[in-house]
């Protein structure tokens, strides 16, 4: 499970997107979708990513959808996102 949360979490929009849910409030896909530059169907795909990686959960809202992280997430694995989102992003650097 946990190369499962780490490679959800190694694609940068997924990235960015479980650090605006850090926020412990919930996110619907509009609004997740004008912060990190994504059309709606983009933005759905990563966020059915994080979900299936068991990190977030979502709800219904009429037309949309919101998300927030997954309240239950085993103490392991909050510890892991809570170490990995506290990490500064830095530019990719290139293998020699």
């Amino acid at each position: 499970m946990i190369l499962t949360v780490l490679s959800a979490l190694a694609e940068p929009t997924r990235f960015k997107a479980m650090q605006l849910l850090g926020d412990d409030t919930e996110h619907c896909v509009c609004e997740l979708m004008k912060k990190l530059g994504a059309t709606q169907s983009r933005m759905s795909r990563h966020m059915q990513v994080l979900k299936q990686a068991g990190l977030v959960v979502d709800r219904r809202d009429a037309q949309w959808v919101r998300y927030r992280l997954n309240p239950d997430l085993p103490p392991e694995l909050a510890k892991v996102l809570d170490a990995v989102l506290a990490l500064e992003t830095e530019p990719e650097r290139k293998v020699a």
